[in-house]
């Protein structure tokens, strides 16, 4: 039988650790008798219990570096901002907590972490090197704090050797599946069946640029050009211009805080500006095509599926609901 814990850190939010908990408890109650699968996991903590961050008090065993754990899971922080994340990982308990990941980490064990417990990973450097996820609304946070981790905050799961990251909360549903499915895949479909837990699009769907939090000025003043010029060709150097730097310059600031080229941010502009004119107005799928730069609409609407996942119609369709209800 696999052993699996949760290492949990004062502040961890109710939701994540809540998800993971009940996602293996469902399977193990749902898995065949002569399948002997069991994927109860233990809640481990630096000190003998934690409080969540709705203040809930959690009957925890101390964490013993010798307790050899097969997979160990690190939940969210209960914490939404850059501000708030950096006060949490001040906590005394995260180097008691990164000294046993690294141990544990050393005797074998798959480390895997969601959302905001992603930063208490990097802190311990075992993602130096490597590719993983975070989530979306902190991404530019993640990469100024860890450079030398290669951010893919596109993706709901990454995982590389025995490292496994998620994106935001939900993604604990996401880590808890894919661990069921590394005994069975068929339990694990079973499972998201039961929990009515549909495939989920990549995290790329559900960010809102506009809510990507970054501190640079140069970005900020890019955003500000970019959002006023949705309409108008894409011009790198006009931008640059306007932002008072090279066009180089600005590339390689842009990708550094948002991993991405200038043009894909401003794409990605006009994609969220065409999904919102989608779900509140009438205008044509062609009419909200000029108003978003794009030359025709059959542009527009293969970028509207490749970014939101769901067709023009399907987002003029949640308009149509919201007017009926």
């Amino acid at each position: 039988m696999t052993k699996t814990v949760i290492l949990a850190i004062d502040g961890v939010f109710d939701t994540g650790l809540a998800a993971f908990q009940d996602t293996l408890a469902t399977a193990s109650e749902l898995a065949e008798p002569n399948e002997g699968a069991s994927f109860s996991a233990t809640v481990l903590s630096v000190r003998r219990g934690v409080r969540t961050a709705h203040g809930l008090t959690i009957p925890t065993k101390r964490a013993l570096s010798s307790s050899k754990p097969d997979l160990v899971l690190v939940p969210a922080l209960g914490a939404k901002t850059d501000e708030a994340l950096t006060r949490a990982l001040r906590n005394p308990d995260i180097d008691g907590a990164k000294n046993l990941l690294r141990t544990w980490h050393a005797q074998g064990a798959t480390i895997a972490a969601a959302c905001t417990g992603t930063f208490v990973l990097a802190e311990t450097g075992l993602l130096d090197g490597k590719s993983a996820t975070t989530s979306w609304w902190l991404a530019s946070f993640f990469r100024s704090r860890y450079p030398q981790v290669a951010l893919e905050n596109d993706r709901t799961l990454v995982r590389t050797e025995r490292l496994v990251t998620a994106g935001a909360v939900l993604a604990h549903f996401d880590l808890a599946l894919w661990f069921i499915r590394q005994h069975s895949p068929s339990l694990a479909a079973v499972t998201a069946r039961y929990l009515m837990l549909d495939p989920r699009s990549p995290q790329a769907t559900y960010a809102i640029p506009d809510h990507v939090r970054h501190a640079d000025e140069a970005v900020h003043a890019f955003e500000s050009w970019a959002r006023a010029n949705l309409e108008n060709g894409f011009s790198l150097e006009d931008a640059a211009r306007f932002v008072g730097v090279s066009a180089r310059t600005l590339s390689r600031k842009i990708h550094a805080v948002l991993g991405r080229s200038p043009l894909a941010y401003h794409q990605d502009l006009r994609v969220e500006r065409a999904s919102y004119l989608l779900s509140t107005t009438q205008l044509s799928v062609d009419e909200i095509a000029v108003q978003t730069g794009y030359v025709n609409a059959a542009t527009l609407r293969t970028l509207l599926r490749r970014k939101t996942g769901r067709t023009a119609s399907e987002l003029r369709r949640i308009n149509e609901l919201k007017a009926s209800d």
